[in-house]
């Protein structure tokens, strides 16, 4: 690709250390108010991007519309990108049980435990990497389920003309507001969709503001109701979760963050660089300007950066005029 078709993108986030500035990440941002107007906009928000992991709960919405009557905590872990904790595998385990289903059904490529704290004990205990404790097993294993409850094929389950697939394409298509016009295979091997920044803020706003009982608003309460399931033990998206009551967020690989509150306004941003650091600092600055209390964003933003140890500079996303 040539560089004159690269999407327009803006500084998001700065690391300085000293009195210098070190690092500059540049990205795209959308805000939307409650009424689904843009209020905030940074770089090119509408060019095309890869969700990632931030479809899941679209594709969680998906499931619940084929049938699937999940309780809530599995629910909140077929939307999550978990750190692959003990119990997060063994929960992923039991739906897969209790539709009578081994974890050998699995399709997901195999990982190590992606929190760092659950990867270091991981390799400690001399275990290899396994479909359990990659990310996604958890909406794998929803997905099997939904699966078995309308007797579709299991072995296919990732295959484009897939009963299933077909379905998420049509949520996510409803969601969005946004055609599907580029597909391709997301890390774990379900496909992934190309979408606007705004289109990916609408489907969230839709699912915290949709009504009690919805497949949209079963999803997003799950999430809140179980923040540690949606990421883990010192996840970024678990913190934030549980500092701003009714708030919905979801990660997604490649710098992706999008975020609802629960007014139904949201925010939904791409770090250009793929750079995780930068993500959560980056939609602080968009949260603020939406209202959100600055003392309950506090330890999203001005990160510490350090020298020999110490404080010597900070990575905080750029305020948005």
């Amino acid at each position: 690709m040539k560089p004159e078709n690269f999407p327009a993108h803006s500084p998001l986030a700065v690391q300085t250390r000293g009195e210098m500035v070190e690092s500059v990440h540049f990205g795209s941002l959308v805000a939307l108010g409650t009424n689904g107007e843009t209020v905030l906009g940074r770089g090119e928000p509408e060019a095309l991007i890869y969700p990632r992991s931030a479809l899941k709960p679209l594709f969680a919405v998906a499931l619940v519309r084929a049938g699937l009557d999940l309780p809530a905590d599995q629910l909140a872990l077929a939307s999550a990108s978990h750190s692959g904790a003990r119990a997060h595998q063994d929960l992923a385990a039991k739906i897969l049980a209790e539709s009578g289903l081994e974890p050998s059904a699995l399709r997901n490529s195999t990982d190590l435990p992606y929190g760092p704290n659950e990867r270091e004990a991981w390799i400690r205990e001399g275990k290899k990497p396994s479909r359990l404790a990659q990310n996604c097993s958890g909406k794998h294993a929803a997905m099997l389920a939904a699966c078995v409850l309308n007797d579709w094929p299991l072995e296919t389950y990732l295959q484009h003309e897939h009963p299933l697939p077909t379905l998420i394409r049509e949520v996510v298509t409803e969601l969005t507001g946004e055609p599907i016009t580029t597909t391709s295979t997301d890390g774990c091997g379900t496909e992934v969709f190309a979408l606007s920044l705004p289109g990916m803020a609408r489907s969230f706003q839709v699912m915290v503001t949709a009504p009690a009982g919805s497949p949209e608003h079963r999803v997003a309460a799950a999430m809140r109701a179980y923040p540690e399931l949606v990421a883990g033990s010192g996840r970024d998206v678990t913190g934030l979760m549980r500092a701003v009551p009714g708030l919905l967020a979801k990660d997604g690989f490649e710098g992706i963050q999008v975020i609802a509150l629960s007014d139904g306004s949201a925010v939904a941003l791409k770090v250009s660089d793929g750079g995780d650091r930068a993500r959560m600092p980056s939609a602080v600055p968009a949260l603020l300007a939406l209202g959100v209390d600055a003392r309950s964003l506090q330890e999203f933003n001005n990160l510490p950066v350090l020298g020999g140890g110490h404080p010597v500079g900070t990575l905080s996303g750029i305020p948005l005029g």
